[in-house]
């Protein structure tokens, strides 16, 4: 190998060798001081342990010496006891005695080390009196300065000279022979083919030698193997040209799936990707048309789609796939895909085939279309949102308008009856659930051409397409029956649900949506009023907008009767049934106008007027301020009477109604207990946080509570123990009949049970025989009302009666 190598040349420095010398001198040094410091360590410990040994043979020394004196003075023995110090490398002695203090030698001097010995002969102790024996030694610093000089200096000679001949010895057998190999490598840098390492030395780098050198051989060897290699490629490079061509084009699209076919449209090349979504392999489709294998339908029409590499072989031109374009695969399967095909062309410019890009798009287009759905549907229900529903609503109305009025459809707009039920009762969890399952029983009760829909709130709608009148009202009490079927069941509570349904024919005369709209809520309140769970028809003169108006002229009448005074109060009195019940009378209120004429008119004309138009709280304070003017002046009564008073659903919602009443009960000489407040079962239910508030203020005053038409309701038996009630009066619905019915006969009974297990007095309503009161006995109910027991009598001539009654007892 003659040509240099293109590698920079490199400096020669023994850089490694030295450090590796330094490493080994310098670890030498310090594993030395390492050594000297332990020493010295050592030897200080035994210079002490030394002179601790010393003073203690001195005192044992010194005492034996004391003991052989006759005199108790030591300052006797001083010449032998200095000479016991000498002995023992002492500098002074301290003896405390009885007699006093004897010090020999130096004791104050600094640098002195003292140790206190203990006094071990006893004859001492007695004779001399020697209580304490202290000797002090030299200090060891002088001594110890000079021992670290002298091993400091002896260890530092030793391993300075073993650091300088380990050095050598690793110069010898590390630096030179990596010295030498170094040197080759950079003469075999420099170009010079014959530079060989060293193979002679029998150690490490003789093995490395070796193996450069053969390194070397092998690398000449296939420098030339190369050389014959380049020559071929450049001889075959244009027979590759073409098939370049379609590596690229594939490897540019490898993302994607890619089939390339020749100029005749038959596939010469799946990549794995093509082969997963087409469902072949290469090998079983290599050769043939593409059309028999990429099977291509539109998704919403399911013709044929052409493919696009027939077109673009064609037209020559790259061309995209048609929208909502589906693969059928080898297995049938269905796979939504979008492609482009481009064509191939050869260095001359000649078509020589195409290649095909596609890609499984069907995660987006179910994506898209889930948006779609969200912004189309109620996310609770899945049924179609407002926003929707009024698009094919405003649809409808085009097509009757387009049609010349000839054509006809029907709207349904349902309102739940009970819902605010259901959601005061078990929370918006029990409501969304109920919510959901209505939107299932509603699509089960429409046609397939009808758009269902969830409004809002509790409110669905519903456009009958191509529907008349008559056939929408069938459709909707068929809803109706549905619903009233239905029992909603939630934790322990279960539930009737009724629906109040407005239609709404829409023909010519509707001319917007706002219109339709507004015509289905006049016709689904009319629903409710006549009862609620009701189908009504909208009709512009029908009887019930016209009530409606009734109720408008109502407003001005009652607001006339009340300045005028001509509100009359009745009283209906309920009696016991049974023996074992006597706690004074009791009356019910009843209210009255008396119009222009002097008729009197039933509160049922004028009572929903009210309650529509809120009246109902000025009505409710007009009758307890009557109440309570008549009740003190029957407050001399040798018998309690007990008021019982009606309290509209307005008023139990009313927070200004109860702070009145609770001021006007606080302020009347009439004991609360002389007063019995009826709601209704559904006023009660469908306000009642504010219910149980308005009753809890009230108790305790000491008023009673009746819950008015217990039984009625959906769920009077789950909302009883939520409400602190005395009296229970059975709605008189199951007590009118329950002589000839056994059902309403069982109903009465059982809420009769269920007052008495809960300590409450029951009072049955509509008790309008003597055969219907005496049932009512045998079952145990407390108190009738009806004209079997007394019939409403004006408020005045019951008070004349028992003022009389009161004179006649008192003369007597």
């Amino acid at each position: 190998m003659n040509r240099e190598l293109d590698t920079p040349e490199l400096p020669l420095r023994s850089r490694l060798p030295a450090r590796i010398t330094g490493i080994v001198f310098w670890g030498t040094m310090l594993v030395g001081l390492i050594l000297s410091l332990f020493q010295l360590r050592t030897l200080e410990e035994e210079i002490r342990g030394r002179q601790a040994l010393n003073a203690d043979r001195f005192a044992y020394q010194l005492e034996a010496l004391l003991e052989e004196l006759e005199s108790p003075d030591p300052a006797l023995a001083e010449g032998r006891i200095r000479a016991l110090m000498r002995d023992y490398d002492l500098v002074g002695v301290v003896l405390d005695t009885r007699n006093g203090r004897y010090r020999f030698g130096e004791i104050s001097a600094e640098g002195i080390n003292g140790y206190r010995q203990v006094v071990r002969g006893e004859r001492l102790r007695q004779t001399l009196g020697l209580r304490r024996l202290e000797v002090f030694a030299p200090d060891i610093g002088a001594e110890m300065t000079e021992r670290r000089k002298q091993v400091l200096l002896t260890m530092g000679l030793l391993f300075s000279a073993f650091g300088f001949v380990l050095q050598w010895i690793l110069q010898r057998i590390l630096t030179r022979p990596f010295l030498d190999m170094v040197a080759t490598a950079q003469r075999f840098i420099r170009g010079d083919a014959g530079a060989r390492f060293d193979e002679r030395r029998p150690d490490e780098f003789g093995f490395l030698g070796t193996f450069f050198n053969r390194a070397l051989d092998a690398m000449r060897v296939q420098q030339d193997e190369l050389r014959e290699a380049l020559n071929r490629v450049r001889e075959s490079e244009a027979a590759l040209f073409d098939e370049k061509e379609r590596i690229e084009v594939t490897l540019h699209s490898i993302g994607d799936a890619v089939i390339t076919t020749d100029e005749a449209a038959c596939i010469q090349y799946l990549n794995p990707v093509a082969e997963r979504l087409t469902g072949y392999q290469l090998h079983e489709i290599r050769g043939r048309p593409i059309r028999e294998v990429m099977q291509l339908v539109n998704e919403n029409t399911r013709e044929p789609v052409e493919n696009p590499v027939e077109q673009c072989l064609v037209c020559g031109e790259t061309l995209e796939l048609a929208e909502h374009t589906l693969l059928i695969r080898a297995n049938g399967d269905e796979v939504a895909i979008e492609d482009s095909a481009a064509p191939i062309r050869d260095r001359n410019g000649e078509l020589i085939g195409a290649v095909m890009v596609f890609h499984d798009v069907g995660h987006a287009r179910r994506l898209a279309r889930e948006l779609s759905y969200q912004a189309t549907h109620d996310a609770l229900t899945g049924l179609y949102n407002r926003r929707a529903f009024e698009e094919r609503l405003k649809e409808a109305l085009r097509q009757v308008q387009v049609q010349g009025g000839q054509g006809e459809h029907a709207f349904c707009y349902l309102d739940l009856d009970q819902f605010k039920v259901v959601n005061d009762t078990c929370g918006h969890v029990a409501g969304d659930e109920l919510l959901r399952q209505v939107g299932l029983l509603l699509q089960q009760a429409v046609r397939e051409t009808d758009i269902l829909a969830r409004l809002g709130g509790d409110e669905f709608g519903i456009l009958l397409r191509h529907c008349p009148a008559s056939r929408a009202l069938a459709i909707a009490e068929q809803v109706r029956r549905t619903i009233r079927d239905f029992r909603f069941v939630f934790d322990e509570h279960s539930f009737e649900i009724g629906v109040s349904i407005g239609v709404v024919a829409i023909d010519g005369q509707m001319q917007n949506v706002a219109q339709v709209y507004s015509a289905a809520d006049v016709a689904c309140y009319a629903a409710k009023d006549t009862g609620r769970n009701r189908v009504h028809l909208y009709q512009p003169d029908d009887r019930e907008v016209r009530e409606r108006r009734g109720e408008m002229r109502w407003v001005s009448r009652i607001h006339r009767a009340l300045e005028e005074e001509r509100f009359v109060l009745y009283l209906q009195p309920i009696a016991p049934l049974g023996d074992e019940v006597s706690d004074g009378y009791h009356y019910e209120v009843l209210l009255r106008i008396r119009n222009e004429a002097g008729e009197e008119i039933a509160p049922m004309a004028f009572i929903p007027a009210a309650e529509r138009f809120n009246l109902m709280p000025t009505i409710d304070r007009w009758v307890v301020n009557r109440v309570l003017m008549h009740a003190a002046a029957m407050l001399q009564a040798p018998e309690p009477v007990v008021w019982a008073v009606n309290i509209s659903g307005c008023s139990l919602g009313d927070t200004e109604f109860l702070e009145f009443l609770v001021d006007a009960i606080r302020e009347s000489p009439v004991p609360g207990e002389r007063f019995c407040f009826e709601i209704t079962e559904t006023a009660a239910i469908a306000n009642l946080r504010r219910a149980v508030r308005f009753m809890s203020q009230l108790k305790a005053l000491g008023c009673r509570f009746a819950l008015d038409d217990f039984g009625s309701g959906l769920s009077s038996f789950g909302y009883l123990k939520n409400l602190d009630v005395d009296y229970l009066k059975i709605d008189g619905s199951f007590v009118r009949d329950m002589i000839d019915d056994p059902i309403d006969r069982a109903m009465v009974e059982a809420i009769n049970n269920l007052g008495h297990v809960m300590e409450i007095r029951t009072i049955a309503e509509f008790v309008e025989s003597d055969a219907i009161r005496l049932a009512l006995a045998e079952l145990g109910v407390d108190y009738g009302q009806g004209y079997g027991v007394g019939r409403p009598r004006p408020i005045q001539a019951v008070l004349e009666e028992r003022r009389a009654r009161m004179h006649t007892i008192a003369s007597l």
